[in-house]
């Protein structure tokens, strides 16, 4: 089961023009989901860039088959 996620207020300054663009690209509504959501993505980027670094070399040859 997902944890509630724990939210904390944070104040900083953003660039309007692309916190519109964020906006439209993640299809959401309020400036404060555009951020979450932006961070969350953050981190899983990473995290996916983390396991490919690891598991880099390990798949040989022919090991996934196109469908």
């Amino acid at each position: 089961m997902a944890r509630k996620p724990r939210l904390k207020r944070k104040s900083f300054f953003v660039d309007e023009r692309v916190l519109r663009r964020a906006k439209r690209a993640l299809g959401v509504a309020t400036d404060a989901e555009v951020i979450r959501r932006s961070v969350e993505r953050i981190a899983e980027m990473e995290e996916f860039w983390r396991f490919m670094k690891r598991s880099a070399g390990t798949l040989k040859p022919g090991n996934i088959r196109a469908t």
